[in-house]
């Protein structure tokens, strides 16, 4: 119920992940990433507190794999989770115990890693992580969002996904993309896209702000001079 991309980019350092699904706000549960640190997507039965744990795993200087590999070794329920990685050095690696639900796949790439279960077929993974490969000129979060709608044109799941989330993280311990739908009855995907296509021109403001607002624009709004 539930497909996504894990990614990094090799020219800035930034990490995120796309991701999407049947049930309702999936990037409050399912999409994690720090700075410097790598991206992660936990998804089928999902358990949140696994995306921090591998994260802090990645952030002390474990691999990718090594931090899955530490992480299920001793953790209950493990065979019900689907997991996904990516670190610092563009590693990929990914989990998916013995009770992922209907059609599932994985595909790992270098600086990407795509899963997804109750598929319609199980190379829609392999689909997403050629579009982000094909894509490397782009930003991150448009790389994510090209291999998110590009599972979805090759079938995407057995049934209709409901909910959407983008997240990149770049420099700061706060995202520099968090782009979510949280429900929509016809095509999540859609509206993210109409989402970053609105963020993107801003993006640089709000960072400005955040930084050093003595030199960020003005909002442009009723009441700011």
């Amino acid at each position: 119920m539930t497909f996504s991309i894990a990614g990094h980019c090799a020219k800035s350092g930034a990490f995120g992940v796309a991701i999407t699904t049947s049930s309702i706000a999936v990037g409050a549960r399912c999409p994690h990433a720090r700075a410097g640190v790598g991206a992660v997507a936990t998804q089928n039965i999902t358990d949140p507190n696994l995306g921090p744990m591998l994260l802090d795993l990645m952030s002390q200087g474990l691999s990718a794999r090594d931090s899955i590999d530490s992480l299920i070794d001793d953790r209950p329920y493990t065979d019900y989770r689907q997991l996904t990685a990516v670190d610092r050095h563009g590693n990929s690696a990914s989990w998916s115990g013995q009770h992922i639900l209907g059609t599932h796949g994985v595909s790992e790439q270098p600086h990407c890693v795509a899963a997804g279960n109750l598929l319609k077929h199980a190379t829609l993974p392999t689909t997403m992580t050629d579009a982000f490969a094909a894509n490397a000129d782009q930003h991150l979060a448009e790389r994510l969002l090209r291999a998110l709608e590009a599972g979805l044109a090759s079938g995407g799941e057995e049934g209709p996904v409901h909910s959407a989330a983008l997240i990149v993280y770049h420099q700061q311990n706060f995202p520099l993309v968090s782009l979510r739908v949280d429900w929509d009855d016809e095509n999540p995907i859609a509206v993210l896209r109409k989402l970053w296509t609105d963020y993107k021109p801003q993006m640089g403001a709000y960072l400005q702000r955040a930084i050093d607002p003595t030199q960020a624009p003005s909002y442009g709004v009723p009441g700011d001079p």
